[in-house]
């Protein structure tokens, strides 16, 4: 025996299935969260064996991850997988000693960084680095927390 569905039913079926195949298209998309970078305090930058004439070491909440402005430039620094991208500087909003970021804006390709070399002395660990296949060598060393663990 063979039963048959109301009308009705069939209507409301329907209109359940047609609403959640169309929903996600209607759905607000949140916006990328950006981070909020601190200055880093007591860190030291040499470009070539020289300190620059401008820059500024910025951290976050995202352990192993750098942000340097080097004059105009701003690079982003992965020092746990040895990567260096280069930011766009539209991307960054800066707000005294902060500057607003997210990782949604992160270029796809990384710089090239050859002769990366990390060196721990004593109270601070040394990252020194070339920029491109015959680029400058840039060098950071940054000082440990009073747990011995890198204030990054």
């Amino acid at each position: 025996m063979k039963q048959i569905l109301p009308p009705a039913f069939r209507v409301i079926v329907a209109a359940v299935f047609f609403l959640s195949a169309v929903a996600p298209l209607f759905a607000q998309t949140e916006a990328p969260r950006k981070i909020t970078w601190s200055q880093f305090p007591f860190a030291i930058v040499k470009f070539n064996d020289d300190a620059p004439k401008s820059w500024n070491l910025y951290k976050s909440e995202r352990k192993g991850f750098l942000l340097l402005r080097l004059w105009k430039r701003y690079l982003l620094l992965n020092v746990s997988d040895e990567e260096v991208y280069d930011l766009d500087p539209k991307t960054l909003t800066v707000n005294g000693n902060t500057v607003d970021w997210s990782f949604s804006d992160l270029p796809a390709k990384t710089l090239e960084t050859p002769d990366w070399k990390e060196r721990n002395i004593g109270g601070l660990q040394r990252v020194r680095f070339r920029l491109g296949k015959d680029g400058h060598f840039l060098e950071l060393q940054l000082p440990f927390d009073v747990n011995g663990r890198p204030s990054y």
